[in-house]
């Protein structure tokens, strides 16, 4: 009986890697070997940066909040605060898209967390008693 050789199977494995190493430079989109290790690579830096644009986005969200926010002499702690406490529950990329595309609704959300504050500031804190030693 003769021997089975794979010639096939083998033949579709590198394509299959050859097709995804398709905008790479050099050998690395024509060499088998060098395309399925450059591969490996390209995955694992994608599997990092899903995670890493999160995050990006993130920061990107609050820079904006922030620049947003000072316009009208609020910090974005003291604005998220001010949201906080007056129960306005909006995420950062919403808050980020109203600072950039509707300023005057950012704008009415600013005041509403300056009053936030400012009735917090004007309410007397409570303050534990004062031990005697």
């Amino acid at each position: 009986m003769s021997r089975a050789q794979g010639k096939v199977a083998s033949r579709a494995r590198h394509k299959k890697v050859i097709a995804k190493s398709k905008g790479f430079r050099g050998r690395s989109k024509s060499s088998f070997r060098i395309a399925k290790q450059r591969l490996e690579r390209a995955m694992q830096y994608q599997y990092r940066d899903r995670r890493n644009r999160k995050r990006n986005f993130r920061a990107l969200w609050i820079q904006r909040i922030n620049a947003g926010a000072r316009l009208d002499g609020l910090t974005y702690s003291q604005f998220m605060n001010g949201l906080k406490r007056a129960g306005i529950e909006l995420d950062r990329k919403v808050l980020s898209d109203l600072a950039i595309h509707e300023p005057e609704s950012f704008k009415s959300l600013v005041e509403t967390a300056q009053a936030a504050l400012g009735q917090e500031a004007s309410a007397p804190k409570e303050t534990a008693p004062a031990e005697t030693a």
